[in-house]
């Protein structure tokens, strides 16, 4: 019997909730802090609600073409399905950029944490044992990568309660604001538009996680609960974000008292609980960071399996290759080790601005592929309720990151054209210089092998007539064990 190559489905709705959860990184609006404030003027909470509510529309598009598209590749694969081999190339390319860096981010953030607690010991040995660690746990299966990862967001989600609990007993003895209830979090006299969008941008990254989780369409046990796992990802990891923020903001007006604006996590925990509490948050801070570091490394991982698979990566028999016993990725899994390692040098800052980029666009294309795919190929636009749901909806969608894309940071800007730039040279190598269609590059074996039992129904939103017509299956009714799919 030959070895099954495809990914195994075993993640319920919370475990992909779980998963996406830890890639957001709840306490990453600590490690900001400073950044943020700094950009905004003292309205980080704010700069994050901006966030929520662009970041809300671009979820309503992540969850129809989930929906039509059950499998793995996100914003990559629904450009690529929906309007051309060739743009999909050059999305999922840039895409690679926030998926890659996310990895790195995390690596950094380690690598600060320890320095701070052991200045003796060399940067660049937390970062190996670190990535050694979340490298082996993804190799090994994503059932064990979800179960730690979920219970690694369960205690930073109570850690930070306990820091909300601790601001507000600060503020009511006088710290900061002196209150709970003050606006100043929200408004101030000097606020400015341009200054919010700025910040906005820069939080965009906290947010990469409530998409990423498209990338286990795959492994999900019902592909059903993807619409609906996406949006829960985004509610709670959003209100976890503002919520943070508030206390923060009104406990620390300014950012004149802190000694490092880079990462101010370690020195808001000591200020608002002393350093017990200061140890116990760079606890939560760690295994926030590791949960992180598994599900953005499992998500890139997926991400350059699928464009292996479809030939667009070389050698496409590495990239697509699955361990017959793990079922995992393996290849791009230890890829995406190896890429981790370059957190030895870099500063959060820089990398954070250059992730933003990727992230923009692929926020921006998986809005236009739902009119792509719903108004210009399925014709849906002859009832009010069609055109305000696949045609006005992604519009403010991808309007809203539009207005974001005039507020990225220029250096990100120009690293992320500069990477496009690179992945649009190597699709003119890959295709002989245009003069052969991307879609000719697939595997000659089989591809998605995709395994459900019971009866699956995608969404409400979805139809016989909204069946993709070629790359991804979508299983509607009495669903058979095996699909087999050519990509």
């Amino acid at each position: 019997m030959a070895p099954k190559k495809s990914l195994k489905r075993s993640l319920g709705m919370w475990a992909i909730v779980g998963l996406g959860l830890g890639y957001m990184t709840p306490t990453v609006v600590f490690d900001t802090f400073g950044i943020v404030s700094t950009e905004t003027g003292g309205l980080v909470p704010m700069a994050y609600l901006v966030a929520t509510v662009v970041m809300f529309f671009t979820a309503l598009s992540y969850g129809k073409m989930v929906a039509v598209f059950p499998a793995a590749g996100s914003a990559y694969t629904y450009t690529r399905e929906t309007m051309h081999p060739g743009l999909g190339f050059v999305v999922g390319w840039a895409a690679l950029l926030d998926y890659l860096l996310l990895p790195v981010v995390n690596a950094l953030l380690i690598r600060i944490y320890m320095e701070a607690l052991f200045p003796d010991v060399p940067g660049w040995i937390w970062v190996v044992l670190y990535v050694a660690l979340i490298t082996g746990i993804n190799l090994r299966s994503m059932t064990s990568t979800s179960k730690v990862t979920s219970t690694l967001v369960v205690f930073e989600i109570a850690l930070i309660v306990a820091f909300v609990a601790l601001a507000a007993i600060q503020l009511s003895n006088g710290m900061g604001q002196g209150t709970i209830f003050s606006t100043a979090p929200l408004f101030n006299d000097g606020i400015k538009a341009a200054a919010i969008l700025t910040g906005a941008t820069v939080v965009c990254f906290s947010f990469i996680g409530f998409d990423a989780i498209t990338m286990y369409s795959e492994e999900a046990k019902d592909p059903k609960t993807m619409p609906r796992a996406i949006l829960l990802t985004l509610g709670i990891g959003g209100g976890i974000f503002f919520l943070a923020a508030w206390f923060g903001q009104s406990v620390f007006p300014t950012v004149d008292q802190f000694l490092v604006t880079d990462d101010t996590l370690p020195e808001m925990a000591l200020y608002v609980g002393g350093q017990v509490f200061q140890l116990l948050f760079l606890a939560g801070a760690f295994a926030a960071t590791i949960a992180s570091g598994l599900s953005s490394h499992a998500s890139v991982s997926r991400l350059l399996f699928v464009m292996g698979r479809n030939g667009v990566l070389r050698p496409a028999k590495l990239f697509a290759y699955v361990h017959p016993t793990f079922r995992t990725p393996v290849f791009t899994v230890g890829l995406v080790g190896v890429v981790s390692l370059l957190a030895i040098t870099p500063s959060l800052e820089l990398v954070a601005s250059m992730i933003n980029f990727g992230a923009l666009i692929a926020f921006t294309f998986v809005n236009l592929s739902v009119i792509a795919y719903f108004v210009v190929r399925k014709k849906r636009y002859r009832t009010p309720r069609d055109v305000f749901r696949y045609l006005v909806l992604p519009l403010i969608g991808a309007g809203m990151t539009g207005v974001l894309w005039a507020f990225l940071h220029p250096e990100a800007l120009t690293f992320g054209l500069i990477w496009t730039g690179a992945g649009v040279v190597y699709l003119a190598v890959l295709t002989k210089g245009f003069r052969l269609k991307v879609a000719d590059f697939v595997l000659e074996e089989e591809t998605a092998d995709v395994e459900v039992s019971g009866d699956v129904e995608v969404s409400a939103d979805v139809d016989d007539g909204d069946r993709p017509t070629s790359g991804v299956p979508v299983l509607t009714g009495a669903a058979p064990t095996h699909v087999h799919n050519k990509e």
